[in-house]
């Protein structure tokens, strides 16, 4: 049924705007003095139903169109220009009933009561025509691709899906970008998830494809947004069922690299809405190679440490999900939602090591032998309370929310001096253990309100509070056989790491209508930010400190016509770091090359400026935008000799020839000029397609490494699909990535591309998926390159990336979209997009 409603959606905007031309030039529909306003509303919310499709008919039995629009972000619709007399009024949007009214047009203004549209569930006064929601929309404030409609996704995981969204990419090895910048933030359902924030590329992979509703690109966030994520954000929407009764889906699928099985129930009776999920899968077959050389400059000669290995990753996830929804009384409502997540794996692998110049302290060839292991987990409960009002869009809600996110890192290498090949554990010239723990709490309360002041202004305000304590306990132990038979603690590099962050914010946002065509938004918040650090293992630390910073946020939107407009915004963003950049502990796994984190990092501030157009004609959705981004006291990812440090080093480390270190540091002054466009189309009934790019000039700037970087950056997607039979549809999707410039190298490019189709069966309850990723080729090859003064490294990883996967659904009951709840977003910290490590394992 949604599906049905989504194809009478984008018809209806189809045929009105024939309709609107046709009655332009058609002799009666003179203009008049007449004019209509009202506000659309979702009949159970009593919230806005946004871009909601506006229809002004003759009377019956005619069928004529006098007048017609899309109603704006707040629900709200003006038609002008009308002769009075009778007509009809026809509301509809996706997933919601026609609702019909009869009006009388007059020659003044004519206002009227809040039109409650009704959900596909409740019983409708005429026949609804339903179809398929476009795979792709282009909104005024954001890019939505509608992960449900596209068949290659079935089976895969979020990882699969954001990276075939809109302005989204993810690299060989995947790391999310948005825009090319890791700087942003991901929320699931409009909330944070400690685990995305710790760990986005190993969590995307708890989150099962078949789960998600759509995926929501929002490049410039308004001032009600935490301050953090200076590329924007992205949202992604799961679905959730809330028809009377029972419903649910059970699905299985298998494939060559990875197998999961998902699971959904959902109950809704009366007042009372439970809501619950179970999934978990295995990855497998995680085979690659590589590949690096690393010259270091002397003034005598270069030393050359070439590196050959191979690896085999294994690894596991699950999660689940429980909410309860009660509506005690007309206005008021309360839920209770909680959530795990779970993941963990272990990585062996060889790495041969050699030497072309034969150094004191040094073996010219020996091989290390390392197993890693990862884990970690999440689990939060949310409570809310939420007052409406009888005024329409008028809403007051508070949340409290508490989340842990622990996580374990370890590893343990045996190293083989003059070898070429592993040995037994007996002959090992030197082996090494470690084991790091990052515990977590983070405890939110916020209140947020909404007060419409008229129909076409909104005051919104509110305020919120997080706490989080988290830190890194690490341990190493070493074992040289020759001088001994068990391991001993090293008492230099070990790590006992507390921090406590908190973050007091207070926004307000003021919309309003300047005139018919222009719409503004003026807002800002005000962030205060109090960090404190201790070593216990040292007796140091970083005394409490605090800081106040301004976050304006201006947004100006021009309608154009009933189908196109124009956007210009502007925000300044801030970004403080994560525990993994900020955590000190030496990681030693890779023989020539140590990463630790920067305790002392400061937080980097972004002005962001963006202007975009947005149309839809017919059948076709089309956004452009140009924007620039300017961040000063950058927190950037550097590498440089251990015997030329760049400040500070930890005492532990000894300065030793090929050696190389890699941190962050706010050292970088970048600026990036961007434009992307996106266009979503249906050439035929059956057939649409999408295409989407990104063009940047960086500039990248650093006074404290004497360095200048600029250059191009490229990125596209395109997805296609076919709708063969009433049951059969065939789909297609191809990501290309261009070489980025970094402030010290550069990123090598690739190419993924994926086929799929999907058979619907025992009408419509069913499903059957087939899905190939790369297969034309076996394997991804992508490389980077560092250079410095001191030394260069270029390097070449290869993994394996064909896939073949079957899969199953079955579903019971039916699927549709929740209420909306509302839900914390904690949106204030830097975590790289995908949660890099510079340290602790």
């Amino acid at each position: 049924m949604k599906h049905f409603f989504a194809q009478a959606y984008w018809l209806l905007l189809f045929f009105l705007i024939l309709s609107q031309q046709a009655a332009a030039q058609t002799p009666g529909l003179a203009a008049g003095s007449g004019s209509l306003t009202g506000t659309v509303l979702d009949s159970l919310t009593r919230q806005p139903v946004p871009f909601a499709s506006v229809v002004l008919l003759l009377p019956a039995p005619a069928e004529k169109v006098v007048a017609g629009q899309s109603a704006d972000e707040q629900g709200r619709f003006e038609l002008t220009k009308l002769q009075a007399g009778p007509y009809r009024l026809r509301i509809s949007f996706v997933g919601y009933g026609v609702r019909t009214q009869l009006v009388t047009v007059t020659d003044s203004r004519l206002a009227l009561a809040p039109i409650q549209l009704p959900a596909t569930a409740q019983k409708l006064g005429e026949a609804v025509v339903v179809a398929q929601r476009p795979l792709m929309e282009v909104r005024p404030d954001r890019l939505v691709y509608n992960a449900e409609q596209d068949v290659t996704n079935a089976g895969g995981t979020a990882q699969d899906v954001l990276r075939k969204a809109p302005l989204l990419a993810i690299d060989g090895d995947d790391n999310v970008t948005m825009r090319g910048n890791s700087n942003f933030k991901v929320l699931v359902n409009n909330k944070p998830s400690p685990t995305l924030a710790a760990n986005l590329k190993e969590a995307l992979k708890s989150i099962p494809a078949d789960q998600i509703k759509s995926v929501e690109v929002i490049t410039t966030p308004p001032a009600k947004y935490d301050g953090e994520g200076t590329a924007g954000i992205i949202n992604i929407v799961l679905k959730k069922g809330t028809k009377q009764g029972l419903n649910g889906t059970v699905s299985a699928n298998a494939g060559t690299r990875s197998s999961n099985g998902n699971n959904s129930l959902n109950f809704r009776q009366g007042k009372v809405n439970f809501t619950s999920s179970l999934n978990g899968g295995l990855n497998y077959n995680g085979r690659s190679t590589s590949s690096s050389e690393q010259v270091t400059y002397r003034s005598s000669r270069n030393d050359t440490l070439r590196q050959d290995g191979t690896g085999h990753t294994t690894g596991y996830y699950g999660s689940g999900s429980l909410g309860l929804d009660y509506d005690p009384l007309e206005h008021h409502s309360l839920s209770l939602n909680g959530s795990f997540f779970r993941y963990g794996g272990t990585n062996q692998s060889g790495n041969l090591n050699r030497y072309t110049t034969l150094l004191p302290g040094f073996s010219p060839l020996f091989l290390r032998d390392t197993r890693s292991t990862y884990q970690g987990g999440n689990a939060e409960v949310t409570g809310t309370y939420t007052r409406t009002y009888q005024q329409a869009r008028r809403e007051w809600s508070t949340i409290v929310q508490y989340a842990y996110n622990g996580n374990r890192n370890g590893y343990e290498f045996n190293q083989f001096n003059h070898a070429d090949r592993p040995l037994e554990v007996s002959q090992a010239s030197y082996r090494e253990r470690s084991t790091t723990r990052l515990p977590g709490h983070e405890y939110t309360l916020q209140s947020d309100y909404t007060l419409p002041l008229g129909e076409k202004k909104t005051l919104e305000f509110g305020l919120k509070g997080i706490l989080r304590l988290t830190g890194s306990q690490a341990q190493v132990d070493t074992l040289f056989p020759v001088q001994a038979a068990e391991y001993a603690t090293s008492r230099y590099r070990g790590t006992a790491f507390d921090y406590r962050q908190d973050v007091e914010g207070a926004y307000a946002t003021y919309t309003f209508n300047a005139t018919e065509k222009w719409h503004v938004g003026v807002g800002g918040r005000v962030e205060r930010t109090g960090l404190w650090a201790e070593f216990t293992n040292t007796n140091t630390g970083i005394p409490y400190r605090s800081y106040v910073t301004p976050l304006p946020n201006v947004n100006l939107s021009y309608t154009l016509s009933k189908t196109s407009s124009l956007r210009l915004a502007y925000s300044r963003r801030i970004s403080r770091p994560y525990i993994y950049y900020l955590n000190p502990y030496v990681n030693r796994s890779n023989p020539i090359s140590y990463s630790y984190g920067n305790p002392n990092l400061d937080p980097e501030l972004t002005h962001s400026v963006e202007l975009s157009y947005n149309n839809f004609i017919k059948t076709t959705s089309f956004n452009v935008a140009l924007s620039v981004l300017r961040t000063g006291n950058s927190i950037e990812q550097v590498s440089f000799a251990s015997t030329q440090p760049l400040r500070p080093v930890p005492d532990e480390i000894v300065p030793a020839p090929n050696l190389v270190l890699t941190t962050s540091a706010n050292v970088a002054r970048n600026t990036a000029f961007q434009l992307n466009g996106y266009v979503s189309a249906k050439p035929t009934n059956n057939w649409s397609l999408s295409l989407g790019g990104n063009v940047e000039y960086l500039l990248l700037h650093s006074t404290a490494l004497d360095l200048t970087r600029r250059g191009f950056a490229a990125n596209y997607n395109a997805n296609t699909a076919y709708k063969a039979t009433k049951t059969l549809t065939l789909q297609g999707n191809l990501l290309q990535i261009l070489a980025r410039p970094t402030l010290q190298g550069y990123n090598s490019g690739f190419i993924y591309y994926g086929l799929g189709l999907r058979q619907t069966l025992l009408k419509g309850r069913a499903d059957v998926s087939f899905n190939a990723q790369y297969p034309f080729t076996a394997r991804r090859t992508f490389g980077n390159a560092t250079t410095t003064p001191a030394f260069s490294q270029n390097s070449r990883f290869a993994n394996q990336q064909r896939q073949f996967r079957v899969g199953f659904a079955y579903r019971f009951g039916q699927q549709q979209a929740t209420r909306p709840r509302k839900s914390i977003r904690n949106d204030d910290l830097k975590s790289g997009g995908g949660g890099q490590s510079s340290g602790g394992g």
